[in-house]
This record gives C-alpha cells, sequence and structure tokens, in this order.
C-alpha cells in the first residue's frame, strides 16, 4: 500500500475517534510534555468526555508543514516562539483550516483580546480572539479550560 494512501487512512482513523485531538506548538520540549501529561492522564480520570489525544511540535514552521486539514480539534499554539511566532501560525493554519479551534499559551498577563489578521474561508481578514491559556496554571484548570472549549 502507498505511503500517502496509508497516511490519509491513518488521518480518517483518527478523525473517526471519539477522543478530541489537541495538537501543541511549543519551542519548550518541557512544556509540551508536561502538557501532553497532564491532558492525557488527568482529562481521563476528571471526565470521560475530556479523553484528549495530543501531539507537539516544537517547531513552529515544522508544525505547519506537517499541519492537516480536519485532523485535530484544538491546537495550543505558544504566542512567543523562534521563525515563527504564534500569531503567524495562526494565520497560516487558518489559510488550511479555518474551522480548527485555537487558543493560544501565553506566560504573563493576557490583555482582554487581541487583534490580529485571521483569513478564512467567509473573506474576513481580521479577528478577535479571547482564547488565552496563561501559564503556569493548576492541571485541574488547564483541564476544566480544555474540556469547555473542545466540548463547547
Amino acid at each position: 500500500m502507498g505511503s500517502s494512501i496509508l497516511h490519509k487512512q491513518l488521518v480518517q482513523e483518527y478523525i473517526s475517534t471519539e477522543r478530541k485531538r489537541i495538537l501543541i506548538i511549543n519551542h519548550e520540549y518541557d512544556v509540551n510534555f508536561a502538557l501532553k501529561v497532564v491532558l492525557e492522564q488527568e482529562g481521563q480520570l476528571r471526565d470521560s468526555r475530556s479523553y484528549f489525544q495530543v501531539d507537539s511540535f516544537n517547531d513552529s514552521v515544522l508544525a505547519l508543514n506537517n499541519f492537516e486539514k480536519g485532523f485535530y480539534d484544538l491546537l495550543l499554539i505558544a504566542v512567543v516562539m523562534p521563525q515563527m511566532n504564534g500569531f503567524e501560525l495562526a494565520k497560516e493554519i487558518r489559510k488550511i483550516d479555518d474551522k480548527v479551534r485555537i487558543c493560544f499559551l501565553i506566560a504573563g498577563e493576557v490583555p482582554n483580546k487581541i487583534r490580529f489578521e485571521v483569513p478564512s474561508s467567509s473573506g474576513q481578514e481580521q479577528g478577535y480572539l479571547d482564547r488565552f491559556i496563561r501559564l503556569p496554571i493548576e492541571n485541574k484548570d488547564l483541564v476544566e479550560q480544555i474540556g469547555r472549549i473542545v466540548h463547547p
């Protein structure tokens, strides 16, 4: 079986699963690992609806090059990253998938709303984001916030 056929088959299997798929994009390996462990283990223990499958990338450009439309339910993107910051990455991802939910990981104070350019299929070029997770965060609070985002 060709690798592209196998890849598409794997994508379909993941899409059809009940799990919510989350992609973390952050250049800090230890933060990615900690978030993955908390979301996969704590999420499953707290609520069967919060069963998460988590992948991560430490390189924003590599994440963009490997991003597949419809594969993830939520992206957790660090705002500050080398090469391509989180807002630039979100803008590029919106060109591929304008329906995936995006939440930004930010250290320090979170502004009420941040305005930035977001291409979408509707032609809207500007948008507002108010979905931020401020790090550090308690495990329970992280799982609850992510649960509310992926299970509106």
